[in-house]
């Protein structure tokens, strides 16, 4: 009766004119920075993650997840027609998306990506809300303990999300980490590193940050490349019609990718840039002709695409239940939540779980909105987003970052923060330093904080050590921290067998 209850309440705040036009501006917005190499949807909602100050809160969240989930399709656009991602997330879209297009059929493999994410997405979502109350119970036997080992469990996860260097991934996670320390803590109200500086005593701003890093850092590298982004026109030639029925002849293929975005989504660190490789790499080795793949082969855009807007509802469940970021854009949707007043929590799926049903409607709505506008405007106009010179796109979106790093909080010390952490993002990924394990260390020091000093409150080791859930979990972080090494010891005893 609550879930029926909640999900009128969650239609009643999605279906209305206010919601719906700025999902609309969302999903239109997010195609578009999706669709544009070197923007993306971190970029793209981390630029006007300030100016949703005003809406509120659901309406905000509503807006920038659209943007999320229309920039997971965006990024197939350029995949297919210059072999160029517009994000990682579809990056293997560039396998087959592209050779569709040499052969003449822009078209079809448009139609194929925008079929294949819009459904992907709707099956993940239903999934989420059917299942809504299995999670619900689940997630309400978290307590404080548990809270502040998911947190633990997510710093750990540095280990598993950095690529390259360990030493290198740490550092950046540990540096993050110290951020959290600047200004007042919750509990015991003592300053702490603010150099008697007025402004520091509220902290360094979350959302400053992540501008800086991702909006700021990344202009700056593109900045380095000008020029339009394809250097020849793109013919627009296909059929739409059969791309339509690429799905529906290959069902399995489709609804396995989905669930396959939707399992690796869930999983803190992962994310549609994982995910995308991952269906692309089971539809290969479950397929009899998997010598067509790489040559034009439509299952090959459809295991991509179904993949990663499946990765987008799966990529929700630790955002919203325990303040996990599984990406950059949904460490930039966390910052959005905390803005607005929304913490991430249990509550969210108990006294607040119809604002988590809105999000989840807006994103079933969402989908349906993904593809009509990819099979009527996309599969039109899509070589428009081709043209676009990079000159244009610098400039603007750094007059956005500054601006909304400055109406937060009204702060000239947060413009300098903004340029601070732009030059700190551009020279972390010259330098091969995980942005992710970054802003894991800046999300998640204060839930750890928080949430150790009321576990010390209630009782400490002893009262963790009474709760199932809180021993599992520290049987969890355990694994992920031990685990590799008992992995290549074990590679040795065999070897050594052998």
């Amino acid at each position: 009766m609550a879930m029926i209850s909640s999900l009128t309440e969650a239609a009643g705040m999605v279906l209305t004119v206010s919601v719906l036009s700025w999902m609309l501006v969302g999903l239109l917005y997010g195609i578009v920075v999706g669709a544009l190499p070197g923007v993306g949807p971190n970029l793209g909602m981390a630029v006007v993650l300030p100016f949703t100050i005003s809406f509120e809160g659901p309406t905000a969240i509503i807006f920038l997840i659209s943007i999320y989930s229309g920039a997971m399709y965006g990024g197939s656009i350029a995949a297919i027609l210059i072999n160029t991602p517009g994000n990682a997330a579809a990056a293997a879209t560039t396998f087959d998306g592209y050779p569709m297009t040499k052969q003449g059929k822009a078209r079809e493999a448009l139609a194929v990506s925008a079929t294949a994410s819009a459904l992907g997405g709707a099956l993940t979502i239903l999934t989420v809300i059917l299942l809504s109350p299995v999670l619900i119970e689940l997630i309400l036997l978290f307590g404080s303990p548990e809270y502040f080992l998911i947190a633990v469990f997510g710093l750990v996860l540095i280990t598993v999300v950095t690529r390259g260097s360990m030493v290198k991934g740490i550092t950046a996670g540990a540096f993050g980490l110290l951020l959290t320390t600047i200004g007042i803590p919750i509990f015991t109200y003592e300053q702490r590193y603010t150099f008697g500086v007025l402004q520091l005593q509220d902290g360094v701003s979350f959302v400053v940050g992540l501008i800086g890093v991702f909006a700021v850092g990344e202009m700056m590298r593109l900045a380095a490349e000008p020029g339009s982004i394809a250097e020849d026109d793109v013919e627009l030639t296909g059929s739409i019609g059969q791309g339509f029925r690429q799905i529906f002849r290959h069902p399995v293929t489709t609804v396995r990718s989905a669930f396959i975005g939707f399992g690796i989504g869930a999983i803190p660190g992962s994310g549609a840039s994982v995910s995308n490789f991952i269906s692309y790499g089971e539809a290969v080795r479950s397929d009899s002709d998997d010598d067509s793949y790489g040559s034009g082969n439509p299952k090959g855009v459809i295991a991509s695409e179904a993949a990663n807007n499946g990765t987008v509802a799966g990529s929700l469940i630790p955002t919203l239940s325990f303040g996990i970021p599984g990406s950059g854009s949904t460490a930039i949707l966390l910052g959005g939540l905390i803005m607005h007043g929304i913490r991430p929590s249990p509550q969210l799926f108990e006294s607040q779980l119809h604002i988590t049903y809105a999000v989840f409607l807006a994103l079933l709505v969402g989908n349906v909105v993904i593809f009509a506008l990819g099979m009527t405007l996309v599969t039109r106009v899509g070589h428009w987003f081709t043209r676009v010179n990079t000159d244009y796109i610098v400039p603007l979106v750094l007059v956005f970052a500054v601006t909304g790093s400055y109406v937060i909080r009204d702060s000239w010390l947060d413009l300098a923060f903004v340029v601070a952490f732009g030059i700190l993002g551009y020279y972390m990924v010259r330098h091969n330093y995980s942005i992710i394990a970054f802003v894991l260390g800046v999300v998640l020091g204060p839930i750890a904080e928080e949430n150790l000093f009321r576990t010390m409150e209630l009782g400490g080791l002893s009262y963790i050590r009474g709760r199932p859930l809180s021993l599992l979990l520290i049987f969890l972080i355990a694994i992920v921290l031990f685990g590799p090494l008992f992995k290549k010891q074990l590679s040795r005893i065999r070897g050594s067998a052998g």
